[in-house]
C-alpha cells in the first residue's frame, strides 16, 4: 500500500474517532493525523493499521485500539513543552503521538519492559526522527527517578491499583492517567497531585488492556 492510501486512510480513521465522541481536542487531532500508524505495526498486518481496532504486535502485546488512546490523550491533557512519562510503551505509537503534542520543547520518556519491543520502538522511532522522544528497557512501575517529577503520566497496561511511585513522580497539578482493574476489564482512572497528594478525579468504563509487568 502507498503512503499516499495510509494517509487518506488516517485521515479517515480521525473522521471515524471525532464521530464517535473519543477525539475532541485539536492537539490531540493532529497528532493522530501526522503519525503514521502502519510503521508501528508488523509489516505483514500493516495494511490494518487504520481500523479502529487492538492488534498483536508479538511477544503476546498489542498496538491499542486509536478511539481507547484518544480517550486516554483526552483525559490526559496533555501540552505543550510538558515532560511525559509512557509507563509500557510498545511498539512506541504513543510515544509518538505524545511528542507531536510536547512539540520541541517538551520531551517524552517511555518504559518497555520487554527487550525486543523496546529495541523495535527504539528503531521506529528513529527513524521517523522524534528527538525528542527517550526510551529506555526496565520496570515501569518504578517509574524513571532520574527524570521526575512529570507533568503527566500515562500508564498504557493494566494493574490493580494505581502504582503508588508513579503518583509521587507527578509534578504538583500533574496527571496521572492509568486503566485500573482485573486481567478481564479495566476502568480509566485519573489521578491529580494537589497539594503533595494524589487525588482521583475521575473513572471511564470500561477497557481492556494487558497487564503491567
Amino acid at each position: 500500500m502507498k503512503e499516499s492510501d495510509f494517509a487518506e486512510q488516517r485521515k479517515r480513521l480521525v473522521r471515524e474517532i471525532v464521530a464517535g465522541g473519543s477525539l475532541k481536542s485539536e492537539n490531540v487531532k493532529r497528532a493522530f493525523l501526522s503519525v503514521p500508524r502502519e510503521k508501528f505495526f508488523p509489516k505483514e498486518i500493516a495494511a490494518h493499521a487504520y481500523s479502529d481496532d487492538a492488534f498483536p504486535i508479538g511477544l503476546r502485546q498489542t498496538i491499542s485500539q486509536p478511539s481507547t488512546i484518544a480517550v486516554m490523550l483526552e483525559m490526559l491533557q496533555a501540552r505543550e513543552g510538558q515532560k511525559v512519562l509512557e509507563v509500557g510503551s510498545g511498539s512506541g505509537y504513543v510515544a509518538a503521538l505524545l511528542s507531536e503534542i510536547a512539540g520541541k520543547n517538551g520531551a517524552v520518556f517511555g518504559i518497555e519492559l520487554l527487550h525486543e519491543l523496546h529495541e523495535r520502538a527504539a528503531g521506529t522511532i528513529a527513524e521517523l526522527g522524534y528527538e525528542n522522544v527517550f526510551l529506555r528497557c526496565g520496570d515501569g512501575r518504578t517509574g524513571w527517578k532520574e527524570e521526575a517529577p512529570f507533568d503527566r503520566i500515562l500508564v498504557s497496561a493494566a494493574t490493580g491499583e494505581a502504582p503508588k511511585q508513579l503518583a509521587k513522580q507527578l509534578a504538583e497539578g500533574g496527571r496521572l492517567v492509568v486503566p485500573v482493574g482485573n486481567i478481564l476489564s479495566q476502568e480509566m482512572v485519573l489521578i491529580e497531585k494537589e497539594k503533595g497528594k494524589a487525588v482521583e478525579k475521575e473513572r471511564r468504563c470500561c477497557f481492556v488492556f494487558v497487564p503491567l509487568r
